[in-house]
């Protein structure tokens, strides 16, 4: 087979001043991993993995003091590596290594290799391709393991047997899948029936990175391809099983309700098409995570999932925190999309008075239309008329909410009249009374009972307090 020489995609300046340097104190170098098998495919890459037969670190540090513009080299000795970033590329150096495994951790023990022995380590055929940069032989590819004909077939294989590759380091499994997403790629058989058969080995790696991989697979083109084989494989039971048990369909009485499993699936790749927000992603694979804690056959309804989006909000801290996803904003952006999804549709379902639509302005605040994009993608009936009479009046909906924004500026709306000013006014402390007295005028506001005035607020005030017997002291 004839040698392929990569030179035209070694157009960085850091391998002309890595092989210079390597050369001079008579090392090898060589480019490996994802960014020749990127470069490859087409597509862009920014992180830079270069192994040499020396010293990582030394290498690092003597590339980047020729490498104009590099930033300061951060080294990790006990690992032997070495990186620093030059522009938005982020450069990484290290030694060629070999690994071995213990049974019940994922933590190599480390020992000086060759690129051979550094290649046979990595997790996947294609991403154990590397490239010389050496003077004798500069931009020739070094395959050992036949990964670019893998790429070519567009299939993810391991170097190893499957079992060795993924018992060395359960968390590949999670990584084949990714990548099988990402790419489009098909698992080889042997591979993917690995993957099932030791599934439970997942169970040794740390929720974070496992979660790291998730959401990779989530920000996907099409995350529906990853979280098929998750389930299908088993993974998915084991971390993350609430969703795993949104899968399959219940009848009675020859009735049956929709597989909320794939359902969610075509709302995550609905919304996936209109925007690279993770935490909304994250929502579409949420909304309806209740539905099978909360799911009841009535003989004249049929199947009913009441309060779904209320019990499914309760649910996201608690899940955020098994998948060790950040308990901030983040959480509560997700738990507030959750809780409100239905809204939108249901004003979709019946006549749209102004009063609903100030509500939920004032409900969904700045998320409002992150909210209508989920409802947007929620609409997922295979019945077409039925899908062109929702988007129809969601239509309408997304008009009044534009209309009422612009009359009465609701979103992040606060009541004219505050709780310190009611119990300044009464002379209360803290007490059911000032919150029932704000809560009747935020709910006359948003009726439309009163205009949204400081005025009308104020009256509306005393109104209620006289009501409660109270009496103004100011």
């Amino acid at each position: 087979m004839a040698t392929l020489n990569l030179s035209d995609i070694l157009t960085h300046p850091v391998f002309s001043l890595c092989s210079e340097a390597a050369e001079k104190h008579g090392e090898e170098c060589f480019v490996i991993g994802g960014f020749v098998r990127d470069a490859l495919l087409g597509r862009p890459c920014k992180d830079i993995d270069i192994v040499t037969t020396g010293n990582g670190i030394e290498l690092a540090k003597l590339t980047a003091e020729k490498l104009e513009g590099a930033s300061h080299v951060s080294f990790f000795k006990n690992f032997g590596t070495a990186m620093f970033m030059h522009g938005d590329y982020q450069i990484e150096f290290v030694g060629a290594r070999k690994e071995s495994y213990q049974q019940d951790s994922r933590k190599p023990d480390v020992e000086k290799g060759t690129l051979e022995d550094d290649q046979l380590r990595r997790d996947f055929t294609i991403n154990a391709l590397a490239v010389s940069l050496n003077k004798k032989n500069y931009g020739v590819l070094i395959d050992p393991f036949e990964g670019l004909a893998d790429l070519n077939k567009k299939i993810i294989r391991t170097p190893l047997e499957p079992e060795a590759t993924y018992s060395d380091d359960p968390l590949r499994m999670m990584r084949a899948i990714r990548f099988a997403t990402q790419l489009r790629f098909g698992i080889e058989s042997a591979s993917y029936e690995a993957v099932s058969s030791m599934c439970e080995r997942i169970k040794i790696v740390s929720m974070e990175r496992i979660t790291d991989e998730l959401n990779k697979i989530i920000m996907a083109q099409s995350p529906s391809i990853g979280f098929n084989m998750l389930f299908d494989t088993g993974l998915l039971h084991i971390i993350f099983p609430q969703m795993a048990a949104l899968h399959g369909v219940q009848y009675v009485n020859g009735k049956g309700h929709k597989d909320n499993f794939y359902h969610t699936l075509k709302v995550l790749d609905n919304i996936s098409e209109m925007t690279d927000n993770l935490w909304l992603r994250w929502a579409a694979i949420l909304h309806d995570i209740a539905k099978p804690v909360t799911q009841r056959f009535e003989p004249k309804a049929g199947w009913t999932f009441h309060g779904h989006e209320d019990k499914g909000a309760r649910m996201v801290p608690a899940i955020f925190k098994q998948l060790r996803l950040p308990l901030n904003e983040k959480m509560k952006y997700v738990q507030k999309l959750v809780l409100l999804h239905l809204r939108p549709i249901v004003l979709a379902q019946e006549t749209v008075t102004d009063s609903a639509v100030r509500r939920l302005l004032f409900e969904a605040g700045d998320d409002i239309d992150d909210l209508m994009t989920l409802c947007h993608a929620d609409i997922t009936s295979k019945n077409e008329e039925k899908v062109k009479r929702y988007r129809q009046n969601f239509e309408l909906v997304k008009q009044k909410l534009v209309e009422i924004e612009e009359k009465d500026r609701i979103r992040n709306w606060q009541p004219p009249v505050s709780g310190e000013l009611i119990m300044q006014t009464f002379g209360l402390k803290p007490s059911r009374n000032v919150g029932i007295i704000k809560d009747a005028i935020r709910d006359a506001i948003l009726d439309g009972v009163i205009p949204n005035t400081y005025e009308d607020a104020y009256r509306l005030m005393l109104k209620k307090g006289e009501e409660l017997g109270l009496k103004a002291v100011v």
